[in-house]
């Protein structure tokens, strides 16, 4: 991956160009999650549960890096889920500034240091599963990792994650772009997200397309633009205030940078 620049882009809406411009903070699920933690609250459960299913793998990576084997990081992550869900263990979520990201490895090594032998000594399999993770997936993911057995687990973990996010921005992106029909469109300009802008080749873009070059360079902004809007936008669901937004963006344009 090419050098990655977040932090020079200027800062768009929370979930999309269309959307009004407001001086408030949309609500996002980490701060609803926050807002209702005190309380039997059918949404923040949901917004909590959503969030869990789209972080998990992060995690799983950090406690299989710790060396445990590929069962029991898989017992370990769903026993840590079904627990985070059941148990009121959000209190501790406004010490570490409100950021998912810092709340969720905070708690598994809590969870870890507290359940470490009992889990051991369980019986493999009997693991709640609270949450439908394919953990099954998870380990062909782990080997997959570039340079895995060189990170320490904390680094790993903020690899995975801001990976995560890109992952979930891109996935975004490509949904709106197929349906409004331009799914091929996406797929030619995809690998110029990221790039300098004076790398991006626009007359070979333009002859892909069938199209002006001036067309081309169009096409390439409203990409790259809305790119950033929708990344934005996922960075800010795992944040609980406007405050906390562009610090996490900076810090996520860091970790990638690395690559």
């Amino acid at each position: 991956m090419g050098r990655f620049r977040l932090w020079e882009w200027p800062t768009p809406q929370f979930v999309s160009s269309s959307t009004p411009r407001s001086p408030h903070f949309a609500t996002t699920r980490w701060s609803l999650v926050l807002a209702a933690c005190d309380k039997a609250s059918p949404a923040s459960a949901e917004a909590l549960e959503r969030l869990c299913r789209a972080y998990w793998y992060p995690l799983y990576a950090f406690i299989r890096r710790l060396g445990n084997d590929p069962h029991d990081a898989q017992d370990l992550t769903q026993e840590f889920f079904a627990r985070l869900l059941e148990k009121d263990w959000l209190d501790a979520a406004e010490r570490e500034r409100g950021r998912f990201r810092a709340f969720l490895i905070m708690a598994v090594k809590r969870f870890l240091a507290n359940e470490w032998k009992k889990m051991r000594a369980a019986k493999r399999g009997e693991g709640r599963g609270c949450l439908s993770l394919d953990v099954d997936s998870a380990e062909v993911r782990y080997l997959s990792e570039p340079a895995a057995t060189a990170l320490p687990a904390d680094d790993l973990y903020e690899r995975r994650w801001a990976l995560t996010l890109l992952e979930q921005a891109m996935a975004r992106l490509r949904a709106e772009y197929e349906s409004d029909g331009r799914g091929e469109d996406f797929t030619r300009l995809k690998e110029h997200l990221t790039a300098e802008r004076g790398a991006i080749p626009y007359a070979e873009i333009a002859r892909k397309m069938g199209a002006t070059e001036g067309a081309a360079r169009v096409a390439v902004h409203r990409l790259r633009k809305r790119f950033r809007e929708v990344f934005r936008a996922t960075i800010a669901d795992t944040v609980s205030s406007a405050e906390d937004v562009d610090a996490e963006m900076r810090y996520i344009a860091e970790v990638l940078g690395r690559l």
